[in-house]
C-alpha cells in the first residue's frame, strides 16, 4: 500500500464528516475523548500523519490536536486546530509526540490536558494544561507542565462534589491524583491503581453512573492484543474491582477510548484503521454502549453504522449498513480513499440502514453509477416488505464509475425516526443493477 498517496487523497477529499463509522474521513484521528458541553457533543482527538522524511516510516507521527462538534443528527464539524506541537511552551519542537488529550469543564472554565515530550528531558512525557472560556477555545497554555506527573494519556473527572481527579499512566501502571481547585496543580502525590489485570495498560478514562465509578482503560492480554476493559469502585480513588472487557481486540494495533452519555444514550468512542489499513494511521469511531441491570457493561462489537440519526439534508451513507444481503460494499476508488459504495447489487438484494429522521422530507436523492439500463431500486420503511417510500428507475450514467445524483418523490409523508431499506429490483436476470454511494432526504 502506498501510504503517502493515501494521505494525499484524504486531504483532497475533505468534505462531509459523518456519524457513521469512521466518524471523520478527511484526516486521520485517534484517541477520541468525547465530552458533552451545553448539550453539544464534542470530540477532542489526537491526529496521525505519515512520518516526514527523516523519521521512521513505522512510527506514530502525531503533530497536534483538532476538535470536532456534532451538528444536526449525524454531521461532525471540524472546528479547527487546538494546539500544534511547536506551540507547547515547555515541549520539544518537531517531536511528533502529541498523544491522547482530554478536555473537561469546571466552574464555567474549560481545561484542555495533553501529553508532550518535555524540552528539559525530565521524562518520556509530561502533561500540560490550557484554559478557555469556551469548549471551542482558544486556550491559554500554562508555561510549564504539571509538576509531580509523569506519563501519558491524561483522563479527567470532576465528581458531584466538584472535586477533580487526573488519571494517567502507561506501561504496566496507571495512576490517579486529585487536583487543586485551580486544575493546574496536584493536591497529593499520585496513587497507583491497584488490582487491575497484569499486562500493558494505558488510556485511563473515568465516568460515573448510578453511584458507581467506572475506571476504563486499554489493556493488552498475552497473545490477544489491545482490548478495552473496566474496573469499578465506590470512590474515584479506588480500590477498584476488575469488571471485564468492554471491547475485544479488533486488529493488530492500539485502541483508545472514551465513554459519555448523550441525549439519554451511552456511547463508546474508540479508533481503528479501516481507511488506511495501517495501524499508525487511525480513524475514530463510535458505537452505542449498554449496561446490565447490575451495572456491569455489555461487550460492544464494532459496527459500520455507528451512531447518530441523519435527517433532512444530511448524507445517509448506506454502505455503513446495519444489514446487507446479496450485495457488497467496496471503496469508490481503487487507488485511494474516496469513501465506500454499495455494489454487486444482485436482483432482490438489499441493504438496511437504521435510524433515519424523515421529519420534513418530501424527496430522496441518490448518488449512483450504472453501466446498464434495466431495473430499479426501492426505498422501503423499516423492512424489505415495508411501506414503499420511493423508487428509482436505473439508467445508464456513462459507466460503473460515472456518478450522477438523481431524485425521487416520497410517495406518502413520513414523520419521525425509522429504519430505511434499499431493495434492488430487476427487470431481467442481470447480475448487477447499480452502484449506490449515498442517499439524502430533501424538502
Amino acid at each position: 500500500m502506498n501510504i503517502r498517496y493515501t494521505v494525499l487523497v484524504l486531504a483532497a477529499a475533505a468534505g462531509g464528516t459523518m456519524a457513521q463509522n469512521p466518524l471523520v474521513t478527511h484526516m486521520y484521528t485517534a484517541d477520541p475523548t468525547a465530552r458533552v458541553f451545553n448539550d453539544t457533543l464534542y470530540i477532542y482527538p489526537s491526529s496521525d500523519q505519515v512520518p516526514p522524511e527523516g523519521r521512521k516510516a513505522n512510527d506514530f507521527c502525531m503533530p497536534g490536536y483538532r476538535m470536532f462538534r456534532l451538528d444536526g443528527g449525524a454531521t461532525w464539524t471540524d472546528v479547527g486546530p487546538v494546539l500544534d506541537q511547536n506551540e507547547v511552551p515547555w515541549g520539544k519542537k518537531d517531536s511528533f509526540a502529541m498523544w491522547a488529550p482530554d478536555c473537561i469543564e469546571k466552574d464555567g472554565k474549560y481545561y484542555y490536558y495533553f501529553p508532550a515530550a518535555p524540552l528539559d528531558g525530565s521524562a518520556f512525557r509530561r502533561i500540560g494544561v490550557g484554559v478557555s472560556d469556551s469548549p471551542e477555545g482558544p486556550f491559554t497554555w500554562e508555561p510549564h507542565y504539571i509538576e509531580g506527573v509523569k506519563g501519558i494519556d491524561p483522563g479527567l473527572f470532576v465528581d458531584d462534589d466538584n472535586r477533580a481527579y487526573l488519571y494517567f499512566g502507561g506501561g504496566h501502571e496507571l495512576f490517579v491524583v486529585p487536583l487543586k481547585d485551580n486544575m493546574k496543580e496536584i493536591a497529593a502525590p499520585p496513587k497507583k491503581v491497584e488490582h487491575l489485570p497484569k499486562g500493558y495498560k494505558e488510556a485511563s478514562f473515568m465516568f460515573k453512573r448510578n453511584g458507581i465509578y467506572y475506571m476504563t482503560f486499554a489493556h493488552t492480554f498475552p497473545q490477544e492484543g489491545y482490548t478495552i476493559g473496566y474496573a469499578t469502585s465506590d470512590s474515584p480513588m479506588g480500590p477498584f474491582v476488575y469488571g471485564g472487557k468492554i471491547m475485544d481486540n479488533i486488529g493488530n494495533g492500539t485502541n483508545h477510548h472514551s465513554i459519555t452519555k448523550y441525549r439519554g444514550l451511552w456511547i463508546l468512542f474508540y479508533h481503528w484503521w479501516d481507511i488506511s489499513g495501517f495501524n499508525k494511521l487511525r480513524s475514530m469511531r463510535a458505537d452505542y454502549l449498554q449496561f446490565h441491570k447490575d451495572g456491569s457493561i455489555l461487550k460492544v462489537k464494532p459496527t459500520l453504522r455507528g451512531i447518530g440519526t441523519p435527517g433532512l439534508g444530511e448524507l445517509i451513507q448506506v454502505d455503513r449498513y446495519n444489514e446487507i444481503n446479496g450485495c457488497e460494499t467496496a471503496f469508490l476508488e481503487h487507488d485511494g480513499y474516496r469513501g465506500w459504495m454499495v455494489t454487486e447489487t444482485k436482483p432482490n438484494s438489499y441493504v438496511r440502514f437504521d435510524r433515519v429522521d424523515f421529519t420534513g422530507a418530501k424527496k430522496i436523492q441518490a448518488r449512483i453509477a450504472c453501466g446498464q439500463t434495466y431495473g430499479k431500486f426501492e426505498i422501503r420503511q423499516n423492512q424489505i416488505w415495508g411501506k414503499l417510500l420511493a423508487e428509482f428507475p436505473v439508467h445508464y450514467t456513462g459507466g460503473w464509475n460515472s456518478w450522477e445524483t438523481i431524485e425521487a418523490e416520497i410517495k406518502e409523508p413520513v414523520d419521525g425516526v425509522h429504519n430505511l431499506v434499499v431493495v434492488f429490483k430487476p427487470d431481467w436476470g442481470g447480475t448487477k443493477l447499480v452502484n449506490l454511494d449515498w442517499l439524502k432526504l430533501t424538502e
